[in-house]
Order: structure tokens, then C-alpha cells, then sequence
């Protein structure tokens, strides 16, 4: 008897997880939201600091807003290379600026001695690279710092300065051009053509 009712229970159990399942595949199909294409591409070319320097609460949101027609020459990280590449994916002419060229890496870095463990720096810091307690000291994870300085007005005994990151071999920015890549040609079959005489 006991039996039985725990093989009807585990049987119930497993026919509402099967139309449960049924239903919200069929909703995830059916009221599937599609994301605006150029939004994506936008937010990818942005460099992701979410630090609201723009305007906006994060990179996506700006993004979102570029889309809608807002200027492409608010991202003060990503610098004029950013500018230049929204503007080659919208398909304007990029805006001139005062920015020239890219801003130097910065990051964070917090005179522990002056820090009072206030906290204040952690609530702002955008990418939660900052790290430490309530009265106590706090310090910068530099890998994780991304150079926007939203740390730095709330500091109550301005301990927070930005340092110039300098290029080092590991933290050089490799940048990859596309446009210069060589395509790799099978010169067997040609070859054998000029072997044969074809």
C-alpha cells in the first residue's frame, strides 16, 4: 500500500515536471524577445568599464542609446579608436573631438594609511574591484580595476589616486587588425597544376 502511494506520488511528480517542462519550452519559444542586432554589435565595441561616464549606468544602456540616435562620442574610456568604430558600424563619418588617440590605462590605487574604511569606494566601484571591510583598509585588485574613476569623488580623505598603467609584456594590448590578416592559400592544388602544365 505504502508502495503504491510513493510510485503514484514519484509518477504525479514526473507528469507535472514533464507539462511543466512542455510549458515553458513552449514560452520560451513563443515569447522569445529579440535583442536589437546593432545594440549587440554597439555594446561589444564598447570597452565594458560600466563606469556611467557617459551618462548612462553602463555600456549597455549606452549602447542601447547610440542606437536610438544618441552621440557615439560619450565613451571617455574607449577613447577616439571606440568613436571610430561605431562610427565604421553605423556608417557615418566619425565625429571630431578633442580626444586624440586612446587615454592612457589607468587604476586605482588607495593610500592605505589614509583609508578609514569608510566603504564608500566599494558601493561605487562598478566591476567590484575593490576589496576590504568597515573599518578597516581597503586596496584595489588592479586586474579587475577598470580605470573609471568612480572611486575617487566619494573618498571622504582622498586616498584614492589613479595611476598610469605602464605596458608591460603581459599587459600589452594586442590589438588584432582583420584587416592585415594574410589569407592562408592551398598552394598544393596550384602546384600540381603548374607541375602538370594545366
Amino acid at each position: 500500500m505504502i508502495i503504491t502511494t510513493v510510485y503514484f506520488i514519484l509518477v504525479a511528480i514526473a507528469v507535472l515536471a514533464l507539462i511543466f517542462g512542455a510549458i515553458l519550452g513552449f514560452a520560451s519559444v513563443k515569447l522569445k524577445v529579440e535583442a536589437d542586432p546593432i545594440v549587440e554589435k554597439i555594446d561589444a565595441l564598447l570597452p565594458q568599464s560600466q563606469c556611467g561616464q557617459c551618462g548612462y549606468p553602463g555600456c549597455k544602456p549606452y549602447a542601447e542609446a547610440i542606437a536610438n540616435g544618441d552621440d557615439i562620442t560619450k565613451c571617455i574610456p574607449g577613447g577616439q579608436t571606440v568613436i571610430v568604430n561605431i562610427a565604421e558600424l553605423m556608417g557615418v563619418e566619425p565625429p571630431t573631438t578633442d580626444i586624440e588617440g586612446d587615454p592612457a590605462p589607468m587604476v586605482a590605487f588607495i593610500d592605505e594609511d589614509m583609508c578609514i574604511g569608510c566603504t564608500k569606494c566599494i558601493q561605487a566601484c562598478p566591476v567590484d574591484a575593490i576589496i576590504g571591510t568597515n573599518k578597516a583598509m581597503h586596496t584595489i585588485i588592479p586586474d579587475l580595476c577598470t580605470g573609471c574613476e568612480l572611486c575617487v569623488p566619494p573618498c571622504p580623505t582622498d586616498c584614492i589616486s589613479m595611476i598610469k598603467v605602464e605596458s608591460t609584456i603581459h599587459n600589452w594590448n594586442w590589438k588584432f587588425d582583420p584587416k592585415l590578416v594574410i589569407p592562408i592559400v592551398d598552394t598544393t592544388t596550384t602546384q600540381k597544376k603548374l607541375i602538370k602544365g594545366e
